[in-house]
């Protein structure tokens, strides 16, 4: 692997909510993210396996810059005490400009005060080095966070 086919991005976001309470809404009950983030995830099927389960497989419709795409991606690894998730793509639109693509979740409670930092992180192999680095899965995942958010302290 080249050097400048491989990339690594992260972001990370505030939220009101308790961890363990995002952890929970992202791997045990992730058909209910459309219903907090409308304008970014439109639909989510369990094609195999049961909440919580590493080799969970998930299909996401989506949205990124206006356009809806299709993402299905298996769970690689859970760790509830961290509340860390590990997915890797392995469907869907981003295969079209990546052989490998995994995406990183953790939501960390903070240390002062109510609430938690919540991070993602993407490790990626692209296709070809003219494919840009997919940044518009991190404004996605800010906005559906900020969107869960408000759903889990209603």
């Amino acid at each position: 692997m080249q050097s400048s086919m491989v990339g690594e991005i992260e972001t990370s976001v505030e939220i009101k909510a308790p961890a363990q309470k995002y952890y929970h809404m992202l791997t045990g009950k992730p058909q209910d993210l459309p219903k907090a983030s409308p304008d970014n995830l439109q639909k989510c099927d369990v094609l195999e396996g049961a909440p919580g389960q590493v080799g969970r497989i998930l299909n996401w419709n989506y949205v990124t810059d206006g356009k809806p795409k299709v993402m299905t991606e298996r769970i690689e690894e859970m760790d509830p005490e961290k509340n860390l998730m590990v997915a890797r793509v392995i469907g869907g639109d981003l295969m079209k400009d990546f052989k490998n693509f995994f995406i990183t979740f953790q939501a960390t409670p903070k240390q002062r005060g109510p609430g938690s930092v919540v991070k993602c992180h993407l490790k990626y192999e692209r296709i070809d080095k003219k494919v840009a680095d997919p940044e518009d899965i991190l404004v996605m995942f800010v906005k559906g966070s900020k969107d869960m958010d408000k759903m889990l302290s209603s």
